[in-house]
This record gives C-alpha cells, sequence and structure tokens, in this order.
C-alpha cells in the first residue's frame, strides 16, 4: 500500500462540482492499494501516519503529529499509484488491487485512522474527482508499506 502525505493548510475533494470531503488544517492522503496488500499494511500505514511528527512545533521544529496539531485527515483513492511504468510508454495498472479489494481495503485504512483518533473525511471510491489543496511547507511524504 502506497500513501502520499501532503501537509495542508486546506483540502477538499469534489464530485460532479459538489463538495464530498474538506478539511482545514491537516493531512490529504492519497492512497494506492496493490494486489498484494493486505489489512495489516492499511493497519500499518494508518498507525505510522496518526503519530508521524511532521507538524511544526512552536520552536519550527518538525515535532507534532497530526493528532498532536489537532489536525484532520482527507483520504483520497488513488489507483494510479500502484502503476509500472518503466517499459513503454504508457503505464499498466496491473498491480493494483480489483475494484472490490482496493474498496475495502481503503474503508478499512480510514476505519484505522479514526480510531487512532483522528476526524477522517474522504472522496469516493473510484469515482472521477476534482482534488483542491493548499500544501504547507511544502511538506510532502512517500509512505510504501512494503518498504518497512
Amino acid at each position: 500500500m502506497i500513501a502520499v502525505l501532503q501537509r495542508v493548510t486546506r483540502g477538499r475533494v469534489s464530485i460532479d462540482n459538489k463538495v464530498v470531503g474538506a478539511i482545514d488544517h491537516g493531512l490529504v492522503i492519497f492512497l494506492g492499494v496493490m494486489n498484494t496488500d493486505e489489512k495489516k499494511d492499511g493497519d500499518f500505514l494508518a498507525d505510522k501516519i496518526a503519530d508521524f511528527r511532521i507538524f511544526n512545533d512552536k520552536d519550527h521544529k518538525m515535532n507534532l503529529s497530526v493528532k498532536d496539531a489537532d489536525g484532520s485527515a482527507l483520504v483520497i483513492s488513488q489507483f494510479t499509484l500502484c502503476s509500472n511504468w518503466r517499459k513503454g510508454r504508457r503505464p499498466s495498472f496491473i498491480n493494483a488491487a480489483s475494484p472490490e479489494k482496493g474498496e475495502q481495503l481503503y474503508i478499512n485504512f480510514m476505519e484505522r485512522l479514526t480510531a487512532n483518533g483522528l476526524l477522517v473525511k474522504s472522496g469516493r471510491f473510484g469515482a472521477m474527482m476534482e482534488v483542491n489543496l493548499i500544501n504547507d511547507g511544502p511538506v510532502t511524504f512517500v509512505l510504501d508499506s512494503k518498504k518497512m
């Protein structure tokens, strides 16, 4: 499972010009679910992200987690993170989980974030979405559950 975290001052996701999820301060998380992923991959990432110290303290040091900073999470499914782009000029998505498996692991991931004390908003799995965000820093991290 791959998660791209962007620390934001605000983020929102719209479908058909209707906002379906929005946060102010926190993380926008783009989540790609691989065909080899299991629930434990999402649990690992959610636990890591909830306590990942990437927010500034009063001394402007990255010393606070999203929970410590009273932030929220906006989770967006993004199967393109699972692409194989090395061969040819067109990416292959053969490594992405099936829609059924991907959606269930996406839901499990958000439930685990919530269990970790985060307010979680989301887009809609499999939908064409418009994502708007203001990156704070900019601060962006790529976490891969298979690279522990």
